[in-house]
């Protein structure tokens, strides 16, 4: 028994109290999903891009790796310039000619 702020007795059966929940979702009563309304919110790029790439599990995945392998391309090669620039003048590759003489022929 379930009392209200009045303080009155409401009583429910299990038929009402079921068929009640199950009119609240669409997927209980039917045992499908409903079926997918189209309006302007289709048309935008996020939806295009997330029905495109992130839908299926496989274009997902690949989407992860292509995605990781092109950061840290970019990431490494960004790294890798600041450090030259900010090291330049300390590493073998620039003073190198101070040390070797005659060059790439010492075989």
């Amino acid at each position: 028994m379930v009392r209200t702020p009045a303080t009155q007795p409401v009583r429910f059966s299990c038929r009402k109290l079921i068929a009640h929940v199950r009119s609240l979702s669409p997927t209980l009563s039917t045992g499908k999903l409903p079926r997918r309304q189209t309006n302007d919110v289709d048309s935008h790029p996020n939806t295009r891009l997330y029905s495109t790439l992130f839908r299926k599990n496989y274009t997902m995945l690949a989407t992860v790796f292509a995605a990781g392998f092109a950061w840290e391309i970019g990431f490494n090669s960004t790294m890798d310039k600041i450090w030259d620039s900010n090291n330049r003048g300390r590493q073998w590759k620039d003073i190198r000619n101070k040390y070797v003489e005659g060059g790439e022929d010492e075989e």
